[in-house]
């Protein structure tokens, strides 16, 4: 029904005859002439229909916006003082001689220009209408020429595309999986996969050497702008390659990929270690465009009549550390006070602050309500320490090491944003030497996965002493946003054997929930490593979308509801009955009509 995509006319086809097919954006009655402006995935052409072609014309002056139609017509150029800079087609219109409708539009439930206003309600609700904005098309688009040059980069270097299942057996956080009843084992459950990790261990201990696959996971928790209940990983696994080797590939992988799709070199990353992402910028995926950094300065504080600085500088768990914020002296106390509250949704009990008018001027040109706490000493080291300047406020953490992390860490970036110190651009960076374990209320907790590589322990130094042991894992990081995260796995049973233990998972529940990863650990496994990029975060950073919901195409909202199918919905008592499932909450419609 084409023979080109409006996106695609230009001065070349001048004097060419083109079918185009399409929606109608808008339509322009301007002194008998009809204008219209006709859209389809790769852009937007002006067409001309005059009245000496009464046909087509009459036809023409009956278009709505979104009439699906199609069109023939000449190629020419604009007449000069027409010509549009700002549209890929704007040197060159279709004078068109022939019309067909082939569907007409009623109006439409939501406005389709890039400034609208509609709801995300409205914007799910009417995906389908949604996705013809041009903005959200272009995103798609840019979203499959991502997944086609993945595909190609590790195609060339090795790694076979193979499928792993969906339907699968519940993890060990089996609260967040999503459970499906099986018909033919009554009374017994798949879950949809967290990842395909299992899967692609097992892979490498089959000899496949480098696996890949873009694959759809699933999680049932709670949802932010970067969270949705089914989502895409790039998931990789290789055989024989050290921790080193594969952030060298993957990194490769990224680098060109933005070379490729945004022409942009973001060079070699840099590496930083997990404690020194904490201690400096309160996050294990620290945005390095912004240039504040923490201070720790709980020594200065040790002997300070305040006890507010003093007890957790004394304490072995606190921490007292400061921001320095260039030219921050110029906020108001009613700033203060709003950054005082914002740190504690982060459970920091208050913000002390010092204001630097006249580095010069010593004691005197401080103003602060904390100054008569601290002797000149103190202030003269403290302000040496942040490099404090003329203008500058110091704002100060004080307790816990986790609150004062996370507060401060959260508050940098705020500061950093609403100051404008972010800078544009892009910054890149491996996190490293992540502890293995964390606690968490009481008992040890795995912070990448159990099937993570401790670096240089055996079993027994692991069991000794879990809490001080680093892992082999890796994180990339741009921008503040993990893009993937990764590690070497553990590849013999003994080993995997003791994190089970270290993690509560006694022999008998490590045999019934991992009987087949212990039992192929026996046989000759590998060393192997692997990593997995999320997908849908990956085209969020680099189309510039606010959130995730803004590069998939049919999302769920934050309820992990879909207003355009209604899902997730009841089933029938027939269903429920083959399934040998009873619930507890009925369908009052489905019930109403049995009675």
């Amino acid at each position: 029904m084409r023979s080109h995509y409006c996106g695609e006319l230009n001065q070349s086809l001048i004097g060419q005859q083109v079918e185009l097919v399409g929606w109608v954006k808008r339509s322009r009655d301007l002194g008998g002439v009809i204008f219209l402006d006709l859209r389809d995935r790769e852009g937007i052409i002006q067409v001309v229909y005059d009245p000496d072609l009464e046909e087509a014309f009459a036809l023409a002056t009956t278009l709505r916006a979104e009439f699906c139609v199609s069109i023939k017509g000449l190629v020419r150029a604009r007449p000069e003082g027409q010509i549009n800079k700002d549209m890929k087609t704007g040197e060159v219109e279709v004078l068109g001689q022939e019309l067909v409708i082939i569907n007409r539009s009623e109006p439409l439930p939501l406005t389709l220009d890039n400034h609208q206003n509609n709801s995300e309600e409205q914007r799910l609700k009417y995906r389908y209408l949604d996705l013809r904005r041009p903005e959200m098309t272009e995103r798609l688009i840019f979203r499959s020429k991502v997944t086609g040059f993945v595909r190609r980069f590790l195609e060339d270097n090795g790694f076979l595309d193979i499928e792993t299942p969906i339907l699968t057996k519940a993890t060990p956080e089996g609260a967040r999986d999503y459970l499906v009843p099986s018909r033919t084992h009554k009374g017994k459950f798949f879950a949809l996969p967290q990842s395909p990790q299992l899967f692609k261990q097992l892979l490498m201990m089959s000899g496949m050497d480098r696996y890949y696959q873009i694959v759809r996971c699933f999680r049932d928790e709670d949802l932010r702008a970067d969270r949705q209940p089914e989502f895409t990983q790039i998931d990789i696994e290789t055989s024989f390659m050290t921790s080193t080797q594969v952030m060298a590939k993957t990194e490769e992988l990224v680098r060109n990929l933005f070379k490729d799709m945004l022409n942009v070199d973001l060079g070699d990353f840099p590496t930083m270690t997990y404690a020194d992402a904490m201690r400096r910028f309160g996050s294990d995926k620290p945005d390095l465009r912004n240039p504040l950094e923490l201070t720790d300065v709980a020594d200065l504080l040790k002997d300070v009549e305040f006890k507010v600085f003093s007890a957790p500088a004394n304490d072995p768990k606190g921490r007292v550390a400061v921001l320095c914020v260039p030219g921050g002296a110029k906020l108001s106390r009613k700033n203060i006070d709003d950054y005082g509250k914002y740190v504690g949704i982060y459970g920091a009990k208050g913000l002390a602050w010092m204001k630097v008018n006249d580095i010069d001027a010593g004691m005197d040109g401080l103003q602060s309500p904390i100054l008569k706490f601290l002797n000149e000493t103190v202030v003269t080291e403290l302000l040496a320490r942040c490099n404090a300047k003329s203008g500058d406020i110091i704002l100060f953490g004080a307790d816990t090491n986790s609150v004062v992390t996370d507060a401060m860490g959260a508050l940098r970036l705020k500061i950093g944003e609403d100051l404008g110190l972010t800078t544009k651009g892009w910054k890149p960076l491996w996190v490293v030497d992540f502890p293995m374990f964390e606690e968490v209320e009481g008992g040890l907790h795995a912070i990448h996965h159990p099937f993570t590589a401790p670096v240089n322990l055996t079993p027994e130094e692991l069991e000794a002493n879990p809490v001080a042991a680093i892992s082999d894992a890796y994180d990339m990081v741009l921008n503040g946003c993990e893009l993937g995260g990764g590690s070497v796995r553990i590849h013999n049973a003994p080993m995997q054997a003791s994190v089970f233990r270290i993690l509560g998972i006694s022999d008998e529940e490590a045999q019934e929930k991992f009987g087949f990863l212990l039992e192929a650990l026996k046989f000759g496994t590998p060393p192997h490593a692997g990593l997995a990029f999320g997908l849908d975060r990956l085209i969020m950073l680099m189309t510039g979308a606010s959130s995730i919901r803004d590069v998939m195409a049919f999302p769920k909202t934050t309820t992990a509801a879909c207003p355009l199918t209604n899902a997730p919905g009841f089933a029938n008592t027939a269903q429920l009955t083959e399934l040998n499932i009873a619930s507890l909450i009925v369908d009052e419609k489905e019930q109403e009509q049995q009675d």
